[in-house]
């Protein structure tokens, strides 16, 4: 079989670079090629890339201009342009780590999603700075919705990063990945999109390791500005385009964790209290409607 997995790495950050280095020369199976972006990093990771050589296929490449601090779901589709021929696309934090049978278990399943999905996951563990939290691993239904796996990490019964899925050329092409502040709900949103309502294919037995630490954008405490805006805006496009696929409990969970986000950034304006009231009118019952009714106008009267 030829090489159809490409590994984009948007790089930044040195300090555990060479953990995600490491897991990619020790893949059991090296049918990928490696694309490494550097967005004019201070730190230069030549040195350690002369490490690799030989150990795996790649490229490296040094952009000038620094894009991740202005988008950075922009910084992901330039080093995804420097991918050749390839019909299937990972991007691996430069702190996440593959487990080393990631890239065998991709091929070996090959002939199960190919024609049927655009989207693949792994399972997946947490690093916590560099200790791996203690035996939990996330799994996930071999089939299921990009909708319903959603869900169950709003509903926190799941989790979901970047690093653990694997994706179409193709859907990326048509989608590209949605410019959210930070690119805090892009990952999300491109597997809404990227699936184009094709179900998730999860392959359970090879664990993706992502890393949680305060030099990600994850462990930060000082973007959460930032994070609501994104959040508003992706909840918006929740609301606006996807409550359909939800019964009603989630469809009253999802509009109102947009009336939270909303409210966290500044009071509701008289228009978004009408497309509530539209929404709630639409797809909750009429308990619920009252109840929001009643508290916007005790507010307004208070106001």
């Amino acid at each position: 079989m030829m090489v159809k997995l490409a590994i984009v790495i948007p790089y930044f950050k040195v300090t555990y670079f060479e953990d995600t280095l490491a897991s990619l020369a020790n893949q059991t199976d090296k049918r990928f090629k490696v694309y490494i972006g550097n967005d004019a990093s201070p730190e230069n990771p030549t040195q350690l890339l002369e490490k690799f050589q030989g150990k795996f296929d790649f490229s490296y490449q040094y952009f000038e201009q620094n894009l991740g601090g202005i988008s950075l779901a922009k910084q992901w589709e330039r080093c995804i342009d420097l991918c050749e021929n390839e019909e299937w696309i990972m991007i691996l934090g430069d702190d996440d780590v593959l487990g080393t049978t990631a890239v065998a278990s991709f091929y070996s399943h090959f002939t199960a999603f190919e024609y049927k999905t655009n989207v693949i996951r792994f399972a997946t563990k947490k690093i916590f700075e560099r200790e791996i939290q203690e035996n939990v691993i996330f799994m996930h239904p071999v089939w299921e919705s990009a909708t319903a796996a959603f869900y169950r990490k709003f509903n926190k019964t799941s989790r979901s990063s970047l690093s653990e899925y694997i994706f179409s050329k193709k859907a990326y092409e048509k989608f590209k990945f949605h410019n959210y502040p930070l690119a805090w709900n892009s990952d999300d949103r491109a597997w809404l999109d990227f699936s184009e309502d094709k179900l998730i294919y999860s392959i359970n037995e090879s664990v993706v390791y992502f890393r949680l630490s305060e030099a990600n954008i994850s462990g930060k405490n000082d973007n959460v500005r930032l994070k609501n805006k994104s959040e508003i805006e992706f909840y918006r496009f929740m609301v606006y385009h996807k409550l359909n696929y939800y019964n009603n409990e989630e469809k009253l969970r999802l509009l109102r964790r947009y009336q939270a986000e909303l409210r966290r950034f500044r009071s509701l304006k008289i228009s978004e209290f009408f497309i509530f009231l539209f929404f709630y009118l639409k797809h909750i019952n009429s308990n619920w409607v009252i109840k929001f009714f009643k508290k916007i106008v005790h507010k307004f009267k208070k106001h």
